[in-house]
């Protein structure tokens, strides 16, 4: 049995771990709000590098029951509030242009992932189950990672050098897509209304760049007591409901069942392809209720900070350095194929710079990372669509990745 690595505080001094994990996420926000460099960056990205350098100096545990319960029971939730806004009908009406080009870039995804999967073949155990689970990831967003993980039934090794090959992927796309729009090259081959109208402002108002474009954002609300109990009681009820279908499906389908039933089973079998099913269909059927309650996007919002921080946790430097230097190449490969391709759909469509490099945002980190960007970029009229797209790739990104997992699957089934 493997002895558990020193830390400073150990797995099961559980309030001592809540508190590092609330007390992170806060201290993101509050860097986010307060300062440009960090609302540049995103409070989504420090609050992966913190958990990252947290864990890699030994300070937390890199497994621990806190962290099983922000995977388990906070991300669920999160998830769930994050959807109470996606009303079809609106995310097809309002997210307008950015609504082609996140298709185009999703597309972007799947090429990459089967480039990925004809150069790394030969280097990769558990092939199909790493393409399908990137593929969902690089569409939608962790949560989409974590599905499928658990839909296509990948082994914990691949799921956690996986997650850290990721992770340092991800840092790294992310900083390339907040370049991107300032290189001289994509200035001169694509417009950038966006940032020409910062300019134009930025001329007009000294005063506003003094606050960061992450506070400008995140404005306060009026909110009561009943809006806090309603968003955590519908929340609850639906990851419940969505649960105990989850389960049934589950029971009454056989695992060894095939064709059509099998597919109704890995579809419907899995709590996180249940939970947009169910909050999507509420969202749009009761489009002045439920996508109406003041605060659900932003309690949603801290929960996926958190869940950034447990992100970062397994992302081991020396175990990518020792074992998983293939997947990080397999993660750039796609990653770096979504955002050339969207580039290149981008310029093809007429689509401003701005709009791609918020879609491939929206693909490879999902609506919070999206609009984060948007965000600190100040790119104001962008935030309510980057998230609109980012929730679609929530919806969809588990069915194209368990379709990419099932394909390479029978491309490689001797």
């Amino acid at each position: 049995m493997n002895a558990v690595p020193f830390s400073f505080f150990k797995a099961d001094d559980t309030w001592a771990l809540w508190t590092f994990l609330i007390v992170a996420a806060y201290v993101c926000i509050l860097l986010e709000h307060k300062y440009k460099w960090a609302s540049q960056i995103s409070g989504a990205v420090l609050a992966l590098i913190i958990g990252l350098v947290a864990a890699n100096l030994r300070i937390i545990p890199t497994d621990a029951s806190v962290w099983d319960a922000v995977w388990n029971f906070i991300l669920p939730l999160s998830v769930t509030m994050l959807l109470f806004n996606a009303d079809l009908r609106r995310i097809l009406r309002e997210s307008g242009r950015l609504f082609g080009i996140f298709n185009i870039s999703a597309v972007a995804t799947v090429i990459g992932a089967f480039v990925a999967v004809i150069l790394y073949h030969n280097f990769i155990p558990e092939l199909n189950k790493a393409a399908g689970m990137m593929t969902g990831s690089y569409i939608g967003g962790g949560v989409n990672f974590v599905a499928l993980s658990k839909a296509l039934v990948a082994s914990g090794t691949l799921v956690s050098t996986l997650t850290v090959a990721d992770n340092l992927n991800m840092a790294l796309a992310f900083l390339l897509l907040l370049s991107i729009p300032n290189f001289r090259f994509f200035k001169r081959t694509f417009k950038h209304p966006y940032e020409d109208e910062i300019q134009e402002l930025a001329k007009a108002s000294v005063e506003a760049e003094q606050e960061t474009r992450a506070a400008a954002y995140w404005k306060r609300k009026e909110i009561s007591l009943l809006d806090i109990a309603s968003i955590i009681a519908i929340a609850f009820f639906i990851v419940f409901i969505a649960g105990k279908f989850s389960g049934w499906v589950q029971s009454v389908i056989p695992a060894d069942a095939t064709g059509f039933m099998s597919l109704v089973r890995i579809v419907f079998g899995q709590l996180y392809l249940v939970i947009p099913v169910v909050t999507i269909g509420l969202a749009t059927l009761f489009p002045k209720w439920l996508p109406k309650i003041p605060g659900a996007y932003e309690v949603g919002m801290f929960g996926v900070y958190l869940f950034f921080v447990v992100i970062g946790i397994p992302a081991s430097i020396y175990t990518i350095i020792t074992k998983a230097p293939i997947l990080l190449a397999f993660c750039f490969t796609i990653a770096a194929i979504n955002i050339v391709l969207t580039l290149i759909g981008g310029k093809v469509f007429h689509y401003s710079v701005e709009e791609c490099v918020i879609s491939s945002n929206a693909n490879l980190g999902g609506p919070s990372t999206a609009a984060g960007m948007a965000i600190a970029k100040g790119w104001t009229k962008l935030v309510t669509p980057a998230i609109l797209v980012g929730v679609w790739g929530y919806a969809i990104g588990n069915y194209v990745g368990m379709f990419v997992g099932l394909t390479v699957l029978s491309m490689f089934h001797h």
